[in-house]
């Protein structure tokens, strides 16, 4: 028999509000301790020993994923300035290429269509992310942005995984990088318009983006001035500019409140100017437009409009006048608005899905306008405005997908309103969407809420009434929505039988702002009870069964999977928690620990107040591990993880065990939240949680009717 490594007790006390907790395992948070990394690759040791009976599986799913993805390939081009721009990927190559080609005519809107495998005229390189990720175990491209003029590349890379980026300027066309390079920034750093000055952030102890500074070119990063600093430990900061490339902005927020800051570009060492000064509970973005010759700033806000609503006020004066341009509507979610010369487009949700409208500018006073909606004939499907660089534009540019309908990408023309499809990811081999079935469903809730599961299956691999092996995953945090969308990797479970589905739990924003306020702070129960609802649903309908029904869901999805295995550890087969969120209390006690006290707005403050304490403690899965019959258990973390810290996951697991849980760890040594990098490495961590996944939930390993040459060797 393998053994599982058993973390040494070394109990700490933690009092709060007169109620003590022993914690045997916060040692493991010393990343340092060599003691620390022994035990995690022992971790490590044993999850391959318990999973090496999957390799097989592993390797061919890794292949089923590589050969139905076109390797080489080439990124719709955007047009900006005189260029367009565009990224390819090379088979055998983790990472990608970023290019440009020149534009042919001043009036051409149209994008070329490029082939990848061949030359394009005029190409210039950009920048190689496989040059710059050689010699690392972890690359990740920050911030990458072109100055006005097209002669400059700003980028910046995170080798540690840890979200700490250095900012580097290239001069494009000699392909040389000036001396000027800024290391430990946030994201978002930008060429301002003139070209003159680097605006980027930094971040504070608790790796919050506090900090706004100015960099001039060719002056030593000793010299940057701190154009804006936040105070507030609840708000973050990021500069930007106007897509008119008029003002720069500065945008602090909390997870409830924000603020935006002006500044016309034109004179960038002056001072930014507040539009609304903050008020808590009021959130607000702002887009520069051009209205009847008048500049005017478009307001997105929820003051007394919980959904939101969009305004117009003067930029001269934006705390005057408010023209009403969309009301608050209760079913209507309003998520943005992107200001053009000759148009505005509009994001929404309505019934739970995305949706896009446009209206172009009007032609004279008596001209109505008004919104055209895109229409599109999926039952289930995702859309939203994509790069959309310049002001000038006369199309939008639109990504689109389904759970059947890969990738899409579409402009939409505004003055004909013909919408043209440039391109759909390639699928490979013998795919055909006709063959697979999205469908939505509505479980009921303890207190009679009807929620949203989004379903999609092949509907000649599973049978009405007869209960199949089902994934199904969650979130439910942050008012993030998780839409439905194509994954050429997810087909390796469809092809098995499998069903996919997506449980729309509260705290999410499918649904509107409500949605969300019912799955937050003292109302966060009801995330949970929402999934169990969706789980109970699947079972009652005969979708699946609890022997063959696993659930997954990631950082805050993954205190979904943490608290519904204590709740309701007997309809599930198996869960699979990735970089998850299961020692909360801990973390949100903590001022010190990155990101704590933005938390407090979305969780509660148990540090102040005993009642958020004591609601916390009541669903922390660390906190609530008891004896019973838990499901196989998969918890996937990374060493770097700034957001979630590794030792949660660690602390987790180690407490399972003592209940006689079968719970494994895995945790990437060279990674941060997001996983390892590069797309081959990506692929193969996936085949390893499908693998996982498709033997708790029961499915047949080969697939439909394949026979793989892996499976007949073995």
């Amino acid at each position: 028999m393998i053994t599982p490594p058993v973390a040494a007790k070394k109990p700490t006390e933690r009092i709060h509000h007169n109620d003590v907790y022993i914690d045997d395992y916060e040692w493991l948070r010393d990343k340092d301790n060599p003691e620390v990394l022994a035990y995690l690759d022992a971790e490590n040791d044993y999850t391959e020993a318990r999973t090496s009976h999957l390799g097989i599986l592993q390797e061919l799913i890794f292949e089923e994923i590589k050969e139905r993805t076109q390797e080489t390939d080439l990124s719709v081009p955007v047009r900006r300035g005189q260029w367009w721009y565009y990224t390819r990927t090379v088979e055998g190559l983790e990472y990608g290429i970023h290019a440009r080609a020149p534009i042919t005519d001043p009036d051409d809107w149209t994008p070329p269509v490029l082939e990848a495998t061949e030359g394009v005229p005029g190409e210039q390189v950009l920048l190689d992310d496989n040059v710059e990720a050689a010699g690392h175990d972890f690359y990740s491209l920050g911030s990458y942005d072109i100055s006005t003029d097209g002669t400059l590349l700003l980028y910046a890379v995170d080798i540690e995984g840890d979200e700490r980026y250095t900012v580097k300027i290239r001069v494009i066309e000699t392909g040389e990088n000036l001396a000027d390079e800024i290391e430990n920034t946030g994201g978002g750093a930008m060429i301002d318009p003139t070209g003159r000055f680097i605006f980027y952030t930094t971040v504070d102890d608790a790796w919050r983006p506090d900090t706004v500074w100015r960099h001039e070119l060719g002056t030593a990063v000793a010299d940057d001035v701190s154009v804006f600093h936040e105070p507030d430990e609840r708000f973050w900061v990021g500069v930007g500019r106007s897509r008119s490339r008029k003002y720069l902005m500065i945008e602090a927020g909390s997870n409830v409140t924000s603020e935006t800051r002006l500044l016309e570009a034109a004179n960038p060492t002056g001072e930014f100017e507040v539009v609304w000064p903050r008020r808590d509970g009021v959130e607000y973005d702002v887009e520069h437009a051009v209205i009847d010759g008048e500049d005017r700033l478009l307001i997105v806000h929820n003051d007394d409009a919980v959904n939101f609503e969009l305004v117009s006020v003067a930029a001269s004066d934006p705390r005057g006048i408010k023209k009403m341009l969309l009301p608050h509507h209760d079913s209507i979610r309003l998520e943005g608005v992107d200001a053009f010369r000759d148009f505005v487009a509009v994001e929404y949700r309505r019934d739970g899905l995305t949706r896009v409208a446009v209206a172009r500018r009007r032609e004279s006073k008596d001209d109505r306008g008004g919104l055209t909606e895109l229409t599109f004939d999926e039952e289930l499907f995702s859309v939203g405005t994509s790069a959309n660089p310049e002001w000038e534009q006369p199309r939008i540019r639109l990504g689109y997908t389904s759970f059947v309908t890969p990738s899409s990408v579409y402009d939409y023309v505004v003055a004909t309103g013909e919408l043209i499809l440039l391109k759909r990811q390639p699928v490979l081999g013998k795919y055909d969407p006709t063959l697979f079935e999205q469908r939505r469903e509505w479980a009921t809730a303890e207190d009679g809420t009807r929620i949203p599961i989004s379903l999609v299956y092949r509907k000649d691999l599973v049978a009405p009434g007869t209960p199949a092996p089902t994934l199904l995953y969650g979130y439910g945090s942050y008012e993030h929505s998780i839409d439905p969308g194509f994954g050429i990797a997810r087909l390796s479970l469809l092809d098995r039988g499998m069903i996919f589905a997506i449980a729309h739990v509260r705290g999410g924003g499918e649904l509107g702002r409500t949605w969300y306020e019912e799955g937050k702070k003292f109302h966060k129960r009801n995330s949970f009870t929402d999934f169990i609802a969706c789980a109970n649903h699947l079972i009652d309908n005969d979708y699946t069964a609890p022997d063959r029904l696993v659930a997954e869901g990631g950082s805050a999805g993954g205190l979904l999977m943490g608290a519904v295995a204590n709740m309701a550890p007997r309809l599930f087969s198996g869960i699979v928690a990735e970089v998850p969120f299961v020692d909360p209390l801990t973390t949100i006690l903590d001022p010190s620990l990155p990101l704590t006290v933005i938390e407090w707005d979305e969780w509660g403050d148990p540090l102040h107040n005993p009642e958020a304490y004591a609601y916390i403690k009541s669903y922390s899965p660390l906190e609530n591990v008891h004896e019973t019959s838990y499901p196989r258990i998969l918890a996937v973390t990374s060493l770097n993880d700034t957001r979630v810290l590794y030792v949660e996951p660690a602390k987790w697991v180690a407490k399972l065990r003592e209940v006689g849980a079968d719970a494994l760890l895995k945790t990437e040594m060279s990674a941060g939240h997001g996983g390892v990098s590069g797309r081959y490495s990506a692929w193969r961590e996936r085949a390893f949680e499908y693998a996982w996944i498709i033997d708790a939930a029961g499915a047949h390993p080969s697939g439909e009717g394949r026979k793989s040459r892996l499976l007949r060797e073995e």
